[in-house]
């Protein structure tokens, strides 16, 4: 009987992993290799990424209600504080606005007796510097200072009244002797109607 002569492979000491069997030469791991370069795993890869973006859209559909939500919470607990602050600058703007057309008004009315044009006055003074803090229209300031505005621009004056000069009548020339006036087209015809009769 021949001797069989057993080999022992030494085990694997603690904590190793034995060695994994080298790939056949002229093969690459599925990972690495190029998905587009073959029709089927580009196919499967499409298909893969059109899921992934499906999926995506999905989750951003079901996250907008949520952030409008959110938004509308956010709004829902200003503090009365800020809302009272909002309103209050509103109706400071309205304010604003309401005096400065009551003042323009005012400026109007006062210049109408001096000014040719009352709207060349209303241009020409600081109307936000009548108001007072009150909201009162300082009436006396804006005769002083349209006074001064009439002295430095007389041009922007009234014409003062006078007696009034009757505006020329260019018909009243012809209209004492009663004789008609003939115009050139009118002339024409009486002469050709005498050359046509042969009188001429």
């Amino acid at each position: 009987m021949s001797e069989e002569t057993t080999t022992t492979q030494p085990e694997a000491l603690a904590g190793e992993q034995p060695e994994q069997p080298a790939a056949p030469a002229g093969t690459e791991p599925e990972a690495s290799a190029d998905p587009w370069a073959d029709p089927d795993r580009a196919r499967r890869e499409i298909e893969r990424l059109r899921r992934e973006a499906a999926g995506h859209r999905t989750k951003v559909r079901e996250l907008e209600p949520l952030a409008k939500r959110a938004k509308e919470l956010e709004d829902a607990q200003k503090s009365a504080e800020q809302r009272a602050l909002e309103a209050q600058q509103v109706a400071e703007k309205r304010a604003a606005a309401a005096a400065a057309r009551a003042v323009r008004a005012e400026v109007r009315a006062l210049a109408a007796d001096g000014f040719a044009d009352p709207d060349d006055a209303a241009g020409a003074l600081d109307l936000g510097s009548y108001v007072d803090d009150s909201g009162d229209i300082d009436v006396e300031r804006i005769r002083g200072d349209l006074d001064d505005l009439l002295k430095r621009k007389p041009h922007w004056a009234k014409a003062p009244a006078g007696p009034r000069r009757p505006a020329p009548d260019p018909a009243q020339g012809s209209s004492g002797n009663r004789r008609s006036q003939t115009t050139p087209a009118d002339a024409f015809a009486g002469f050709l109607s005498d050359a046509l009769k042969g009188r001429h």
